[in-house]
């Protein structure tokens, strides 16, 4: 009998490699694991296909994201910045 309740799936490497690598490698599955909101049909049935991809079981949208999770804090913050960008080149209809 396997005992990985307090370590998940980092039971695996056994007393090996270190506490903090075994966690952040736990935190990172976890992650990478889970079902995550598709940005199409809003349904949580996103899930890795393989490196980067990652697809929704309900609608079949697959699309590029990070390798552990859909989007990044990287992707995020390009995201922002081109709202911003995006925003500052409209010109709003009241100002026409």
């Amino acid at each position: 009998m396997s005992h990985t309740k307090k370590v998940g799936s980092t039971g695996r490497f056994g007393p090996r490699y270190g506490a903090l690598h075994r966690r952040t490698v736990a935190n990172v599955e976890k992650v990478q694991k889970a079902a995550h909101p598709c940005m199409k049909c809003g349904a949580v049935s996103v899930y890795r296909d393989g490196t980067a991809l990652w697809s929704c079981q309900k609608c079949g949208y697959t699309f590029a994201g990070g390798a552990y999770a859909p989007k990044t804090g990287a992707g995020l913050g390009a995201e922002k910045a081109l709202r911003a960008v995006q925003d500052k080149l409209a010109v709003p209809a009241s100002e026409q």
